[in-house]
């Protein structure tokens, strides 16, 4: 059976029982089988389609790395470290209301907020979190409705959802922000686009966000319930090294609780093992922290040109200020994403078995795949 031919069934043989699943989203809303129920993916009745959406633009299926990137980027797909980039800075908002709600330097919703000011897009996809602090995809229209997704919950959030659950009709601007998975997934609708769906061609811009690994909602959601009173939470963090901990902030009590990150490993999603993208490269900014050096900033690579037109706007609007990423830095960021890709690799060869049975990650180069490889 050839890929374009498989559906839901495979895609549970292939995919979620053999723990790839990164909850991006992707294969729910227009499937009246599958739903996101505590967290993950579960199908409620036997599906008599043979080819499916849902298996088609999973991430975790074949994909064509080298076809993403020139559809969506305009090049072939080369062997950089952190993908296309053709600018990189350190960034962070000068909004002090976004600065006290962002992750680390607001960079994202002050693009963002940018972006809906100026009619660039009408509505955003993101994640929010719900009263018990779990991660939902969402649609922003405002920069106050931003401003509740700002934060990170570490969770997987199937934000995907929510762009596939978009009326087939509608002619809105989007804009996406996803983690790199989430962002394969999107490429790969953009690239083939589904028949009953909203035109992906509506997505006028994506951001993406650097990621190491997510948390499996489904098992860590309860522990986290046993910890501290969701209700009274209103940020999440892992500090960066020496800390080792996952940082809870509370309105009642202390005001933190600090869990050790080895307390926390056991519930990462084990398909993280097999992700190649830290850096989400088929976006067109990316960003992540600066570091430990650098609090309070942004990490951005500029990837396309709608993203550098986009930084420079809000830089003239005085809502983002920017400066040179240190050279140590931006070796440190390529050393760490390229030894991801090489981990990430050598995992699929050790579940396959097989060199070149790379299992979704399809289109490299031999060359380039050998270099990762070791060979």
């Amino acid at each position: 059976m050839s890929d374009d031919k498989k559906g839901v069934k495979e895609l549970f043989e292939e995919v979620i029982n053999q723990g790839l699943c990164t909850g991006c989203g992707a294969c729910i809303t227009r499937c009246p089988y599958t739903v996101v129920h505590e967290g993950r993916i579960v199908i409620l009745d036997k599906c008599i389609v043979n080819e499916g959406d849902c298996y088609k633009y999973c991430p975790r299926t074949y994909s064509d790395i080298n076809a993403m990137s020139e559809n969506i980027l305009g090049v072939p797909y080369g062997d950089e470290e952190v993908g296309l980039a053709l600018e990189v800075y350190m960034a962070r908002s000068k909004d002090p209301e976004i600065i006290k709600k962002g992750q680390d330097g607001g960079t994202i919703t002050t693009l963002l907020a940018v972006a809906l000011e100026e009619g660039m897009i009408d509505k955003v996809v993101c994640t929010k979190m719900d009263g018990n602090k779990v991660p939902r995809g969402y649609l922003a229209r405002s920069r106050e409705e931003l401003l509740q997704c700002s934060g990170s919950s570490y969770e997987a959030s199937f934000v995907l959802e929510a762009y596939r659950g978009i009326p087939k009709d509608s002619t809105e601007k989007l804009a996406v922000v996803g983690l790199g998975c989430q962002i394969e997934a999107l490429s790969k609708i953009k690239n083939d686009p589904p028949k009953n769906n909203v035109n992906p061609n509506d997505v006028k811009l994506t951001l993406g966000l650097f990621c190491g690994w997510a948390l499996l909602p489904n098992i860590f959601h309860p522990r986290l319930m046993e910890v501290c009173d969701l209700s009274q939470v209103y940020k999440f963090d892992i500090p960066h090294t020496p800390h080792y901990t996952f940082d809870i902030y509370t309105h009642i009590e202390n005001g933190k609780k600090s869990v050790s990150l080895d307390e926390i490993r056991p519930y990462i999603n084990p398909a993280c093992r097999f992700c190649w993208d830290m850096t989400a490269e088929f976006s067109d900014i990316s960003i992540g922290s600066a570091g430990s050096a650098f609090p309070g900033w942004n990490t951005a690579i500029i990837r396309s040109k709608k993203g550098v037109e986009l930084v420079k706007l809000a830089m003239a609007k005085g809502s983002l200020v920017t400066q040179v990423l240190p050279d140590e830095r931006l070796t440190h960021l390529k050393t760490v994403a390229f030894r991801r890709k090489k981990t990430a690799l050598r995992n699929i060869v050790e579940k396959t078995g097989n060199k070149r049975n790379l299992l979704y990650v399809g289109g490299l180069s031999e060359d380039f795949t050998d270099k990762l490889l070791g060979n």
